[in-house]
Protein backbone atom coordinates (compact mmCIF):
# COMPACT_ATOMS: atom_id res chain seq x y z
CA UNK A 1 0.00 0.00 0.00
CA UNK A 2 1.34 3.58 -0.77
CA UNK A 3 0.91 6.72 1.58
CA UNK A 4 -1.16 8.99 -0.28
CA UNK A 5 -2.11 12.51 1.05
CA UNK A 6 -5.61 13.03 2.48
CA UNK A 7 -8.36 14.88 0.59
CA UNK A 8 -8.08 18.33 2.76
CA UNK A 9 -4.00 17.92 3.32
CA UNK A 10 -4.05 18.09 -1.36
CA UNK A 11 -6.42 20.99 -1.67
CA UNK A 12 -4.15 23.21 1.40
CA UNK A 13 -1.15 22.56 -1.26
CA UNK A 14 0.98 20.22 0.72
CA UNK A 15 3.00 17.60 -1.60
CA UNK A 16 4.54 14.21 -0.29
CA UNK A 17 7.74 12.40 -0.53
CA UNK A 18 7.86 8.98 0.79
CA UNK A 19 10.51 6.35 0.95
CA UNK A 20 10.34 2.65 1.72
CA UNK A 21 13.28 2.84 4.46
CA UNK A 22 15.37 6.43 5.54
CA UNK A 23 17.77 7.87 8.00
CA UNK A 24 15.37 9.85 9.66
CA UNK A 25 12.34 12.07 7.54
CA UNK A 26 13.11 14.87 9.83
CA UNK A 27 16.94 14.96 8.58
CA UNK A 28 16.03 14.58 4.90
CA UNK A 29 13.29 17.52 5.18
CA UNK A 30 16.02 19.82 7.19
CA UNK A 31 18.14 18.75 4.24
CA UNK A 32 15.76 20.05 1.58
CA UNK A 33 15.07 23.07 3.39
CA UNK A 34 18.38 23.86 3.22
CA UNK A 35 19.01 23.22 -0.47
CA UNK A 36 15.95 25.68 -1.41
CA UNK A 37 12.22 23.52 -0.47
CA UNK A 38 10.35 25.62 1.15
CA UNK A 39 7.18 23.16 1.62
CA UNK A 40 4.53 22.58 2.61
CA UNK A 41 5.51 19.25 2.09
CA UNK A 42 5.76 15.80 3.55
CA UNK A 43 8.49 13.31 4.19
CA UNK A 44 7.12 9.74 5.14
CA UNK A 45 8.41 6.12 5.67
CA UNK A 46 7.52 2.82 7.43
CA UNK A 47 10.89 2.01 8.47
CA UNK A 48 13.42 4.65 9.76
CA UNK A 49 16.99 3.72 10.90
CA UNK A 50 18.39 6.71 12.65
CA UNK A 51 15.55 9.00 14.04
CA UNK A 52 16.19 10.89 17.05
CA UNK A 53 13.63 12.61 19.45
CA UNK A 54 14.12 15.18 22.03
CA UNK A 55 18.05 15.63 23.06
CA UNK A 56 18.68 13.36 20.30
CA UNK A 57 17.92 10.42 21.65
CA UNK A 58 17.08 7.96 18.81
CA UNK A 59 13.80 6.98 17.77
CA UNK A 60 14.25 3.77 15.55
CA UNK A 61 10.95 3.03 13.48
CA UNK A 62 10.94 -0.78 12.28
CA UNK A 63 9.45 -1.68 9.31
CA UNK A 64 5.51 -1.11 9.80
CA UNK A 65 5.25 2.19 12.11
CA UNK A 66 4.91 5.77 11.02
CA UNK A 67 7.98 8.24 10.54
CA UNK A 68 6.32 11.29 8.95
CA UNK A 69 7.85 14.95 8.89
CA UNK A 70 6.27 18.04 7.53
CA UNK A 71 7.90 21.20 6.65
CA UNK A 72 6.51 24.69 6.44
CA UNK A 73 8.02 27.80 5.75
CA UNK A 74 7.34 30.25 8.49
CA UNK A 75 7.07 34.35 8.95
CA UNK A 76 7.34 33.71 12.39
CA UNK A 77 9.82 34.05 15.53
CA UNK A 78 11.12 30.83 16.68
CA UNK A 79 9.38 31.11 20.11
CA UNK A 80 5.98 31.21 18.02
CA UNK A 81 7.02 28.45 15.83
CA UNK A 82 7.82 26.12 19.12
CA UNK A 83 3.97 26.61 19.77
CA UNK A 84 3.03 24.49 16.60
CA UNK A 85 4.23 21.16 18.22
CA UNK A 86 0.99 21.58 20.28
CA UNK A 87 -1.15 22.13 17.15
CA UNK A 88 0.91 18.62 15.87
CA UNK A 89 -0.05 16.84 19.28
CA UNK A 90 -4.01 17.47 18.28
CA UNK A 91 -3.23 16.70 14.94
CA UNK A 92 -1.79 13.21 15.98
CA UNK A 93 -4.80 12.41 18.38
CA UNK A 94 -7.28 13.21 15.47
CA UNK A 95 -5.51 10.75 13.54
CA UNK A 96 -5.19 7.92 16.14
CA UNK A 97 -9.21 8.74 16.93
CA UNK A 98 -10.10 8.42 13.12
CA UNK A 99 -8.35 4.95 12.48
CA UNK A 100 -9.07 3.74 15.88
CA UNK A 101 -12.99 4.58 15.50
CA UNK A 102 -15.55 4.12 18.17
CA UNK A 103 -13.09 2.05 20.20
CA UNK A 104 -12.59 3.64 24.00
CA UNK A 105 -9.13 3.86 24.38
CA UNK A 106 -8.09 7.21 24.58
CA UNK A 107 -5.17 9.24 23.35
CA UNK A 108 -4.53 11.68 25.79
CA UNK A 109 -1.17 14.46 25.39
CA UNK A 110 1.65 14.56 27.62
CA UNK A 111 3.56 18.13 27.89
CA UNK A 112 5.60 19.39 25.67
CA UNK A 113 5.58 16.47 22.50
CA UNK A 114 4.04 12.86 23.81
CA UNK A 115 0.85 11.33 22.43
CA UNK A 116 -0.20 8.43 25.70
CA UNK A 117 -2.58 4.99 25.43
CA UNK A 118 -3.56 3.97 28.62
CA UNK A 119 -0.64 5.15 30.28
CA UNK A 120 2.14 4.42 27.97
CA UNK A 121 3.43 6.29 25.02
CA UNK A 122 2.22 5.93 21.94
CA UNK A 123 3.62 8.74 19.87
CA UNK A 124 6.47 11.30 19.85
CA UNK A 125 6.77 14.70 18.09
CA UNK A 126 9.98 16.66 17.64
CA UNK A 127 10.05 19.79 16.10
CA UNK A 128 13.49 21.68 14.72
CA UNK A 129 14.05 25.03 13.13
CA UNK A 130 16.54 27.15 11.13
CA UNK A 131 16.68 29.93 9.32
CA UNK A 132 15.43 29.17 5.33
CA UNK A 133 18.28 30.49 2.53
CA UNK A 134 15.40 32.27 0.81
CA UNK A 135 13.96 34.36 3.86
CA UNK A 136 11.70 32.85 6.64
CA UNK A 137 11.81 30.18 9.16
CA UNK A 138 12.29 26.52 7.98
CA UNK A 139 10.10 24.71 10.18
CA UNK A 140 9.97 20.63 10.15
CA UNK A 141 7.66 18.70 12.43
CA UNK A 142 8.32 15.24 13.27
CA UNK A 143 5.91 12.87 14.31
CA UNK A 144 6.38 8.99 14.53
CA UNK A 145 4.12 6.84 15.98
CA UNK A 146 4.07 3.04 16.71
CA UNK A 147 1.71 1.38 14.85
CA UNK A 148 2.88 -2.65 14.76
CA UNK A 149 5.64 -2.22 17.75
CA UNK A 150 6.95 -0.30 20.37
CA UNK A 151 10.64 -0.05 22.11
CA UNK A 152 11.28 -2.14 25.58
CA UNK A 153 13.24 -1.08 28.07
CA UNK A 154 12.30 3.08 27.53
CA UNK A 155 12.30 5.55 30.71
CA UNK A 156 8.27 6.05 30.02
CA UNK A 157 6.56 2.55 29.18
CA UNK A 158 5.78 2.18 25.12
CA UNK A 159 2.65 0.87 23.19
CA UNK A 160 1.67 0.62 19.66
CA UNK A 161 -1.90 0.82 18.05
CA UNK A 162 -1.27 -3.48 17.66
CA UNK A 163 -1.02 -4.14 21.19
CA UNK A 164 -4.00 -1.78 22.06
CA UNK A 165 -5.64 -4.58 19.56
CA UNK A 166 -6.03 -1.42 16.57
CA UNK A 167 -5.41 -3.65 13.03
CA UNK A 168 -4.73 -0.47 10.45
CA UNK A 169 -1.31 0.46 8.81
CA UNK A 170 1.41 3.32 8.61
CA UNK A 171 -0.50 4.49 5.39
CA UNK A 172 -4.00 4.69 6.46
CA UNK A 173 -2.51 6.65 9.52
CA UNK A 174 -1.06 8.93 7.81
CA UNK A 175 -3.50 9.88 5.24
CA UNK A 176 -5.82 10.72 8.18
CA UNK A 177 -2.67 13.04 9.80
CA UNK A 178 -2.12 14.44 6.95
CA UNK A 179 -5.71 15.96 6.87
CA UNK A 180 -5.76 16.30 10.96
CA UNK A 181 -2.25 19.00 10.47
CA UNK A 182 -3.71 20.69 7.31
CA UNK A 183 -6.80 21.37 9.85
CA UNK A 184 -5.07 22.11 13.20
CA UNK A 185 -1.96 24.26 11.27
CA UNK A 186 -5.12 25.68 9.68
CA UNK A 187 -6.14 26.77 13.23
CA UNK A 188 -3.13 28.13 14.52
CA UNK A 189 -2.48 30.29 11.72
CA UNK A 190 0.71 32.03 11.80
CA UNK A 191 0.50 31.86 15.68
CA UNK A 192 -2.34 33.52 15.93
CA UNK A 193 -4.69 31.11 16.30
CA UNK A 194 -2.45 29.48 19.76
CA UNK A 195 -4.95 30.18 22.01
CA UNK A 196 -7.67 28.09 20.31
CA UNK A 197 -5.27 25.36 20.02
CA UNK A 198 -4.05 25.91 23.61
CA UNK A 199 -7.91 25.44 24.85
CA UNK A 200 -8.34 22.24 22.69
CA UNK A 201 -4.59 20.69 23.61
CA UNK A 202 -5.53 21.47 27.73
CA UNK A 203 -9.09 19.69 26.66
CA UNK A 204 -6.97 16.80 25.96
CA UNK A 205 -4.03 16.40 28.30
CA UNK A 206 -2.93 14.15 30.33
CA UNK A 207 -1.73 14.71 34.18
CA UNK A 208 -3.91 18.35 34.42
CA UNK A 209 -4.41 18.78 38.27
CA UNK A 210 -1.91 15.96 39.41
CA UNK A 211 1.43 15.98 40.86
CA UNK A 212 3.98 16.26 38.51
CA UNK A 213 8.23 16.30 38.43
CA UNK A 214 10.32 18.19 35.88
CA UNK A 215 13.30 17.48 35.36
CA UNK A 216 15.11 20.35 34.32
CA UNK A 217 19.10 19.65 33.73
CA UNK A 218 20.38 19.18 36.73
CA UNK A 219 17.18 20.60 38.83
CA UNK A 220 13.66 19.23 39.90
CA UNK A 221 10.16 21.21 39.88
CA UNK A 222 7.65 19.79 41.58
CA UNK A 223 4.21 20.51 42.18
CA UNK A 224 1.16 20.34 40.74
CA UNK A 225 0.37 20.68 37.17
CA UNK A 226 -2.06 23.27 36.76
CA UNK A 227 -2.07 24.61 33.06
CA UNK A 228 0.09 25.87 30.08
CA UNK A 229 0.31 29.15 29.21
CA UNK A 230 -0.42 31.43 26.62
CA UNK A 231 3.45 30.29 25.16
CA UNK A 232 3.11 26.40 26.15
CA UNK A 233 5.13 26.65 29.28
CA UNK A 234 3.78 23.91 31.65
CA UNK A 235 2.84 26.12 34.80
CA UNK A 236 3.74 24.20 38.00
CA UNK A 237 2.30 25.14 41.01
CA UNK A 238 4.61 24.39 44.38
CA UNK A 239 3.76 23.87 47.75
CA UNK A 240 5.10 27.46 48.52
CA UNK A 241 2.52 28.95 46.38
CA UNK A 242 4.94 30.00 43.34
CA UNK A 243 3.43 29.32 40.03
CA UNK A 244 6.65 28.00 38.66
CA UNK A 245 6.54 28.48 34.40
CA UNK A 246 8.69 25.15 32.75
CA UNK A 247 10.00 25.52 29.32
CA UNK A 248 11.38 22.35 28.97
CA UNK A 249 12.24 19.19 30.70
CA UNK A 250 11.50 15.64 31.33
CA UNK A 251 7.63 15.35 33.05
CA UNK A 252 6.76 12.57 35.45
CA UNK A 253 3.40 11.94 37.22
CA UNK A 254 2.20 10.20 39.65
CA UNK A 255 4.51 8.03 41.62
CA UNK A 256 7.74 8.58 39.53
CA UNK A 257 6.70 12.42 40.24
CA UNK A 258 6.97 11.74 44.10
CA UNK A 259 10.16 9.65 43.57
CA UNK A 260 11.88 12.26 41.57
CA UNK A 261 10.71 14.91 43.68
CA UNK A 262 12.16 12.74 46.94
Amino acid sequence: MAFTLGPRAQTAGYRLASFDQIGSTNSEAMERARTGERGPMWFVTTEQTAGRGRRQRAWIAPRGNLAASVLETLQVAPATAATLGFAAGLALAAALRAVAGSASTSFALKWPNDVMADGAKLSGILLEAEAAPGGGLAVVVGMGTNVVAAPEGTPVPATSLRALGFETTAEKLFAALSDSWAECRGIWDQGNGFGEIRRRWLACAAGIGQPVAVQTGNATVSGIFETIDDTGCMIVGTSSGERVPVSAGDVHFGQAASLRAG
